[in-house]
């Protein structure tokens, strides 16, 4: 299975993996319809994707009355079908992470469904801060980064000096 993973500290902000998102699903650049938001925070100059966790308890599956929301069984990925959604808005609500929103008309509701598995923030994601890997490879990946760190503070703590990392 494939998950989207995202790494702020990667992040440049410059919103493109937003306007891919928003032409892909809508063939307008406008951001208020992109299923990813870039989050400034000027306090420490970063910005923080975010994006549909689909979580493995899905609140927004569980609430829609109409079983618009669903599972896709082969990838795991929470899919929206538009013609059974009636436009209650529970999703929204039900969402821990505001990932299930209102396009910009305020009529459709939409979410990320990793655009069917190809997402078109990955492509455009210059800075590396989006990539869509097998979960075994992300796993993999911040096991390594982890492993990297240890050895960065051993290293620095044999050289007798304070861990930094």
């Amino acid at each position: 299975m494939k998950v989207l993973v995202v790494d702020p500290l990667k992040c440049a902000g410059g919103k493109s993996c937003e306007l891919a998102c928003s032409y892909y699903r809508t063939g307008k650049f406008n951001i208020a319809d992109s299923r990813i938001k870039v989050h400034f925070f000027p306090e420490d100059l970063s910005f923080v994707p975010t994006l549909c966790m689909q979580c493995k308890e899905a609140y927004c599956v569980q609430v829609c009355p109409t079983g618009a929301l669903e599972r896709d069984a082969s990838t795991g990925v929470v899919t929206l079908d538009q013609d059974t959604c009636i436009g209650c808005k529970q999703c929204i609500v039900a969402c821990p992470w505001g990932s299930v929103k209102l396009s910009s008309d305020g009529e459709t509701v939409m979410k990320c469904d990793n655009c069917g598995g190809d997402p078109a923030c990955v492509k455009v994601c210059d800075s590396g801060a989006l990539a869509y890997v097998e979960i075994d490879d992300a796993v993999s990946h911040k096991q390594r980064d982890t492993a990297d760190k240890y050895a960065e503070i051993a290293r620095q703590m044999s050289r007798g000096g304070e861990a930094h990392v």
